[in-house]
């Protein structure tokens, strides 16, 4: 699994695990927000990568 799919899972785990203590807005921003940032630290040939290749080659 790669270092951005691990950040994203923590992400969603993160943004559930709070719902409760933060409220259900503040949590949605983690959800969003977590997988963005993962997403803007890649370098910008990882970027191309992750574009060019299709959603159901992310999984392979």
């Amino acid at each position: 699994m790669s270092n951005s799919a691990k950040i994203a899972i923590g992400g969603v785990v993160a943004a559930v695990v709070l719902m409760p203590f933060i409220g259900f807005w503040l949590s949605l921003i983690v959800l969003i927000g977590v997988p963005t940032v993962a997403y803007l630290m890649l370098d910008p040939g990882q970027r191309r990568r992750l574009r060019r290749i299709t959603r159901r080659e992310i999984g392979r």
